[in-house]
């Protein structure tokens, strides 16, 4: 209600199609009303109307989205996104390619009106990861194709210097596969030269300002802008906006579109490359010959440009200042004069971003672009730029005016004269609308044999001098008498006076008004000609992406052919975007300037009736409310709304046409509001239209719930048939199951009838022959039967033979757990003693000695612990094998137990010195280990007992008898490093020799017996002792310390 009640408010009707009375001031008026309300949309029928704010409006939420996603055009307020949805919906269920063409002059919103409509369309299309991805990798083309591609403008901030027509690609369900971007003539002359109040591209001074240290070192540039000739030298500062954070942006989106880290840095390296060879300066000097040349005037930055691109400075050196000229079999190499230099420097630079340009649309493409073989719809948007009326128009304005001229073509031949045509063919009443066809301008610009840019091309490849006074006589004298093309010479001899038509200009008429062109340049920048040099210096470059823009440079593929001319090639470009075009269904924005200082919300009724008139929208208008909003092929419009009436439903048996009459017939429809041609019906009102898809909508709406209850009464059905046949199955087992277990208990209760019974006439019948020591008989029998039970399988599940294992099946029954513990005793020592049978002699002697060796020292000292990994070797001298020591073994005749080195502590001062003991079945051997001298030999007898600490250390002390022969000077303390083995030993012989246990004090202290008296040991734990070996210090004559650690 509410848009239909904006579309036919009296003060600014939403659809101009509407507006009584219709006029110039009327139609204007209501743009303006309807501006100042912030309604900045307006329909003609199907086509949309978009005046620039200038400023962000609360228009575009995603609450806008959803209003407008698949509702009605006409059903809600004008919105671009009604005509996105429009086309959308027809693409999507109508399967129609279409295309989106948004026209208008430059500054009056065309690219931002085609992001919302890409935007729009990513928003409404289904979610999922692959769609996600494809819907955003579109979207961030557009920051990158910005950043390289739009200007500031005195008119727009963010003007396209380029054309853009990009063809998103959807499948069957209209989720997007991808898209294919072409580019229309990029204004390179930018890169050389803008006036003042414009920029360069945008590009330039995002990289400057939003570069890092880092980089910006590597590209071997500066940050400010002030200092490079193609920005100017000017400052960079441009109001609201933020260069540095559009240049993330322009990073962020390289990243989605999927360009790898090495080809950003390379694309920003060539762009550095462009901008470093505006400051590269030359100097004019004069050969011997008296003729001029030049030469860099400033080698540095020729060297960092070189550095970037890998290239010899010499080799570009002399591309820049020389030239080679090819006449038949011979190279002349000349020099170039300081004008004809800057001018292939320019002309360099040009080409190389020119080239990164259309490199960078077609790695877009690479990643964007649909698989081959898929089924696919189109929809094409265009956003191109607009209508330009500068004070000095150049080549540029000419080009992108006759682009203009050819969309203005495709508006009237789609919008206007199609439209009267139809009727014609149809053979529906029609009054004609007059209307101004272009198509005379269009042809004055690009007739193959007398346009003028055939005579442009053909001055370009006149021999002998060629200028633009050649190129403007021949326009003289070709279109003297066109009424859409007037010069200074062809006023002269019509006697007309204009003053504002300087001598080297011509003016062209064109829709938008006129046009007055200056001729200066455009020779040179038709021709476009890049010296052959410099193309082959780039291409000898080692940088990769710079060399493959300049494929034409490999000597091997050196072609004399002259390349396409500007004008040529854009000329084939526009014929093949207007093929493109002509195969889709259009959809049509038409965007207005309100003013031309870009100032918000500001409406300048004078500039945009200019615009109302080039556009032709009075006429479109006029159109429309003569004829009808909507027309449609019989079959489809039968095919879309036969379900609204039961003659042509479910399917309809005559002709299309018949089948279309019985259907409006049936929805009684005014007669004025139909009519019907040959090949389709035509639709007189939008509101009549409307009224058809809201009951199409409805009657889908019946139809569906008759679909969901059919299918939900079937799914039903099977599901209860399913569930009664289960039902059965379950019954029947349920049912065999009870009966069994009803059987088994039965059974189960008939023999243990049966057992009572027997038992009992069992009892009865023998009870006279019971006798009275029956139960006892009946105990023992059964206890002997457990008994053997236990014993057979206790044989069955004997543990393994393993020492180690001392694991014993459980007694099964109480009675049993003595014997069985019993058992358990007798058997793991008779394993033990099948171990011990199997010891060899050597074995049984070492296990004895550890043995031994526990028994003396466990749980006493703490050394014994660290002992238990060590065998007991006996012998550690290798007396054997060394002869020196043979004669030692000699000394004691009898047999070796033990041979080691030990350190005898002094009685006097407690040092320590080496001594080799030796010890036998019958004495113990000190002997001096450098000369293998004995120094002490004792008879086992002599030894009264042995003291040792209770520490990890090898401090021992042997006491004598005082009667001894060898212990006249006293007891002996010796330190071993195998004390543990040493007095188990001692001990073992001792009790073998003496049939007597050795006594063995473990103590912190004790007495010994030196020779000049007792002497007190004390033993301390103290840190200052080494690591295993004790100190031994003096303390007076009767008192010794020994630290141990």
């Amino acid at each position: 209600m509410e848009a239909t009640t904006s579309l036919l408010d009296a003060a600014a009707v939403g659809d101009l199609v509407l507006l009584d009375p219709l006029t110039e001031e009327s139609l204007l008026h209501t743009l303006q009303e309807r501006f100042r309300r912030s309604d900045i949309y307006t329909y003609i029928g199907n086509v949309v109307i978009s005046v620039n704010p200038y400023q962000s409006l609360p228009i575009y939420t995603p609450e806008k989205v959803q209003e407008y996603h698949n509702c009605n055009f006409f059903a809600v307020n004008p919105h671009i996104y009604a005509i996105a949805d429009d086309a959308y919906r027809s693409l999507r269920d109508r399967d129609r390619d279409q295309c989106i063409l948004i026209t208008g002059e430059s500054g009056a919103g065309k690219t931002e009106a085609s992001k919302l409509v890409m935007s729009y369309v990513a928003a409404v299309c289904s979610k999922g990861e692959e769609v996600d991805k494809v819907k955003e990798q579109l979207l961030q083309s557009n920051p990158v194709l910005e950043a390289f591609g739009n200007a500031k403008t005195v008119r727009n901030d963010n003007s396209s210097r380029f054309g853009k027509y990009m063809d998103v690609e959807f499948d069957f369900k209209g989720e997007p596969l991808g898209g294919v971007i072409s580019n229309y003539l990029l204004e390179k002359s930018r890169i050389v030269r803008h006036v003042k109040g414009e920029r360069n591209f945008h590009i330039f001074y995002q990289l400057l300002a939003g570069g890092s240290a880092q980089l910006l070192q590597q590209l071997k540039l500066r940050q400010d802008c002030r200092h490079y000739s193609y920005l100017n030298r000017e400052s960079s500062g441009l109001p609201g906006v933020d260069d540095a954070a559009n240049f993330r942006t322009m990073q962020d989106a390289m990243r989605v579109i999927g360009f790898s880290p090495a080809e950003v840095t390379a694309l920003l390296e060539v762009t550095a490359v462009v901008l470093k060879l505006g400051n590269v300066q030359l100097s004019s000097s004069y050969q011997a010959s008296g003729m001029e040349a030049c030469s860099i005037a400033e080698p540095q930055e020729l060297q960092e440009i070189c550095e970037l691109i890998g290239l010899d400075p010499g080799t570009l050196e002399q591309a820049l200042c020389s030239r080679t000229v090819k006449a038949r079999d011979e190279t002349v190499l000349t020099t170039l004069s300081v004008p004809q230099g800057y001018y292939g420097r320019d002309a360099l630079a040009k080409n190389i971003y020119s080239r990164l340009f259309d490199w960078l649309v077609n790695r877009i493409n690479t990643s964007i672009q649909v698989k081959p073989g898929q089924q696919r719809k189109v929809m094409g948007v265009l956003d191109i730029y607009g209508f330009e009326i500068f004070q000095d128009n150049g080549f540029e304005q000419f080009i992108i005016n006759y682009c203009n001229e050819k969309l203005q073509q495709i508006f009237i031949l789609m919008t206007l004269k199609e439209e009267q045509e139809e009727y014609v063919r149809e053979g529906i009443q029609w009054t004609p609308v007059e209307f101004f066809d272009n198509s005379i301008i269009c042809n004055l610009i690009e007739n193959s044999k007398g346009g003028i840019l055939a005579m442009l091309d053909e001055e370009c490849l006149r021999p002998g001098v060629v200028n633009e006074d050649t190129f403007l006589t021949k326009l003289n004298q070709l279109f003297a008498a066109h009424k859409h093309y007037e010069s200074k010479e062809t006023q002269n001899a019509r006697r007309v006076m204009d003053a504002s038509l300087p001598p080297q200009c011509f003016r062209i008429h064109h829709y938008a008004g006129k046009v007055t062109y200056n001729v200066t340049g455009f020779i040179e920048k038709n021709n476009d000609l890049l010296f052959r040099d410099l193309s082959q210096a780039m291409w000898a470059a080692r940088h990769e992406l710079l060399r493959s823009l300049f494929p034409e440079g490999d000597p091997q593929k050196v072609s004399l052919k002259l390349p396409p001319t500007a004008g040529f090639q854009f000329k084939a470009s526009v014929a093949t975007l207007m093929k493109n075009l002509y195969s889709k269904n259009p959809n049509y924005i038409r965007c207005i300037k309100p003013n031309e200082t870009k100032t918000a919300m500001l409406f300048m009724p004078e500039l945009v009736l200019g615009q109302v008139r080039y556009l032709g929208l009075m006429e479109n208008v006029r159109v429309r409310r003569a004829g009808y909003a909507f027309r449609q092929l019989y079959g489809p419009f039968l095919e879309r709304y036969k379900m609204l009436s039961p003659r042509t439903w479910p399917r309809w048996a005559g002709g299309d046409r018949e089948g279309a009459e019985v259907l409006l017939a049936e929805l009684a429809f005014p007669p004025e509001e139909l009519a019907f041609g040959y090949t389709k019906i035509f639709i007189r009102s939008p509101r009549t239209l409307f009224d058809l898809e809201r009951r199409r909508q409805e009657r889908v709406a019946q139809l569906a719930t008759l679909i969901q209850k059919t299918f939900r009464g079937w799914r039903c059905r099977t599901q209860y048939q399913l569930m009664r046949k289960s039902q059965i199955v379950i019954s029947a087992w349920f049912r065999g199951h009870l009966q069994k277990n009803k059987y088994k208990q039965m059974k189960r209760s008939a023999l243990i009838i049966q057992a009572y019974a027997r038992g009992w006439k069992v009892r009865r019948a023998y009870r006279r022959y019971f006798r009275s020591e029956a139960s006892a008989r009946l105990a023992n029998f059964i206890y002997r039967r457990l008994v053997q039970k236990f014993l057979v399988g206790l044989r069955r599940n004997l543990p393994p033979l393993l020492v180690m294992d001392r694991t014993w099946p459980p007694a099964p029954y109480k009675f049993l757990a003595d014997a069985n513990q019993e058992l358990r005793s007798i058997f793991y020592r008779w394993k033990c003693k099948k171990y011990r049978e199997q010891l060899t002699p050597q074995r049984r002697a070492l296990l004895q000695a550890k043995l031994c060796a526990s028994e003396l020292f466990k749980d006493k000292k703490t050394l014994y612990s660290k002992s238990l990994q060590q065998p007991f070797q006996g012998e550690y001298l290798g007396l054997t094998q060394n002869p020196k020591y043979q004669k030692l073994h000699a000394v004691a005749k009898d047999k070796l137990v033990m041979a080691d080195t030990v350190r005898k502590v002094n009685r006097a001062s407690g040092k320590t010195v080496p001594r080799l003991l030796l010890l036998t079945t019958e004495h113990l051997v000190l002997a001096d280990p450098k000369a293998a001298q004995p120094k002490t030999v004792l008879s086992l007898g002599d030894i009264h007992s042995i003291s040792v600490t209770r520490f990890s250390d090898g401090f021992l002390a042997l006491h004598l008898k005082e009667t001894s022969t060898g212990g006249a000077k006293g007891d002996f303390l010796l330190i071993s490093d195998h004390l543990i083995e040493l007095v188990t030993r001692l001990h073992q012989t001792f009790m073998d020799t003496m049939a007597q246990a050795l006594p063995l004090h473990i103590a912190d202290q004790f007495s010994t017996r030196f020779q000049k008296g007792d002497v007190a040991v004390t033993v301390v734990e103290s840190a200052k002792a080494g690591s295993g070996v004790p100190v031994c210090k003096k303390r007076g004559s009767h008192k010794m310390e020994v630290l141990v650690h």
